[in-house]
């Protein structure tokens, strides 16, 4: 591992008269934003956007200026084991390399809670003084912007310097962290920070956190595909026993292996990688069934309690309406590896949802970036969010736009009350902008929110009967 991570150095000039000037700005406007203006520059968007995150979502204290405990054990499993092993080495290399420089390594697992700190003796003392030791927690949710909780929210690096933490007690440090993350359900495993007291860090620090970053996900891609080969040898045990639809996922929701009934069921080609087992997490599909991802996050969670459990959910299939399917765990080593979903079978626990019909507070706002600017929208000014896996894009009054907010679960959480629906898997609508209604040659239902503008969003199947009530057509 050390020949494929090259030295850290993290020493940095001295700031000239311009880096001094941003600085200020910055001070100035984390001070105005703190106190409940709203600002959209002299900040950097990743940054404005966690800030917005910490004060209106999660209503961190901006004076703290300690990181408080780690709520409660969070137990990774055994699975995660050789992982941490892994950071763990590459902390200690970058500890040493960075000593001189009067630096501090962190790892933290994924929930942002520190499992060790390397480094100069001197500036882990001072670090301690804020609690970044192990076992405190520095997620965004209870610490605010920083580098290890604020890479969970972003795509690759990030640095927070100064007054760019969102409390007030680190403005001191300058950090540069980097989320580790699962490839097959793309949540965070854990991260590695560089940090550094009175000074900033050098530019290279970014690139050297993508490259450990890299060499860990060689080992979370093999395990992925060591996963997908457990999970193709229970299918191919079970499906000549079964006649019906029966598809094999990975702990994703993702489409690993499907007999020929399940690949016509789910509108796949007869020659998709599922019909001979979809090994690579980047070949595997996933299914157009709105709440298959949180059905199987409930069944790895009762069966990882219980290996013999089962459970069953009623999913709304395009075509077919809904159709029972019941799920059945597929564990290695006492882990839950994947799922066998059989569709047409009733058997087991079913299905609930916690929490069903709570209300759900909604922001007054969108945020968007665009130009290295933060973009502050009205729900009514976005027409349509378009997913490109985990990036969203929002067409809007203003041209397309960036949308802050990863996922477009959580984009579609965040404007159900406004009006949106989902229409597609990849396609989040706001009703209330849709102008005119188009049918395809074979049926096909596609929405137009701006006529000026050649842009058709498509419909699926399954959601074109709800799409058509409410839009009484």
């Amino acid at each position: 591992m050390a020949g494929l991570v090259p030295p850290l150095g993290i020493a940095s000039s001295t700031p000239g008269e311009d880096s001094l000037t941003t600085a200020s700005k910055v001070t100035r406007a984390w001070e105005a934003f703190a106190t409940g203006e709203d600002i959209t520059s002299d900040v950097r968007p990743d940054i404005l956007a966690s800030w917005y995150r910490c004060r209106d979502q999660y209503e961190v204290d901006p004076s703290l200026d300690a990181a408080p405990p780690a709520p409660g054990y969070h137990d990774q499993g055994p699975d995660n084991d050789v992982i941490f092993t892994q950071l763990g080495g590459l902390g200690a290399l970058a500890g040493r390399d960075v000593e001189l420089d009067g630096g501090v390594v962190a790892v933290t697992d994924g929930s942002g809670r520190i499992l060790g700190t390397w480094g100069d003796p001197s500036a882990r003392r001072r670090a301690e003084l804020s609690n970044m030791a192990p076992w405190s927690s520095w997620s965004e949710q209870c610490t605010g912007t920083n580098g290890m909780g604020t890479s969970f929210e972003v795509t690759g690096p990030v640095t927070v310097t100064g007054a760019e933490h969102w409390c007030e007690g680190f403005h001191q440090w300058a950090c540069a962290g980097i989320a580790i993350r699962d490839v097959v359900t793309g949540s965070a495993i854990a991260s590695i920070n560089i940090s550094r007291w009175g000074a900033k860090l050098s530019p290279e620090v970014p690139g050297w956190l993508q490259k450990a970053a890299s060499c860990i996900e060689q080992e979370v891609h093999r395990r992925a595909v060591d996963e997908a080969k457990r999970v193709c040898t229970a299918f191919k045990r079970e499906h000549t026993d079964h006649s019906g639809p029966l598809v094999a996922l990975d702990r994703g929701g993702q489409v690993v292996a499907a007999n020929d009934a399940a690949l016509s069921m789910l509108h796949l080609p007869a020659d998709a990688p599922a019909s001979r087992g979809a090994m690579e997490p980047a070949e595997r599909s996933r299914p157009d069934i709105a709440e298959l991802s949180d059905v199987v996050r409930w069944a790895a969670g009762r069966a990882a309690q219980n290996p013999q459990w089962s459970g069953y959910a009623q999913l709304g299939v395009a075509g077919d309406g809904a159709v029972p399917a019941t799920l059945r765990p597929i564990t290695e080593a006492g882990r839950v590896v994947g799922m066998l979903c059989a569709f047409g079978l009733q058997e087991g626990e079913p299905y609930g949802r916690a929490g069903e019909g709570t209300a759900v507070p909604m922001p007054p706002r969108v945020i968007g970036v665009r130009n290295d600017r933060l973009v502050l929208l009205a729900p009514s000014e976005v027409r349509y969010a378009e997913a490109d896996r985990n990036t969203v894009w929002l067409s809007t009054d203003r041209g397309r736009i960036l949308a802050a907010t990863r996922g477009l679960d959580h984009v579609d959480q965040a404007l159900s009350r406004h009006g949106f629906r989902r229409v597609h898997r990849r396609f989040l609508v706001n009703l209330r902008r849709v102008a005119e209604v188009e049918r395809g040659t074979k049926g096909e239902l596609f929405l137009v929110t701006d006529p000026r503008v050649p842009e058709l969003v498509p419909v699926s199947r399954r959601h074109a009967p709800e799409i058509r009530r409410l839009l009484g057509v």
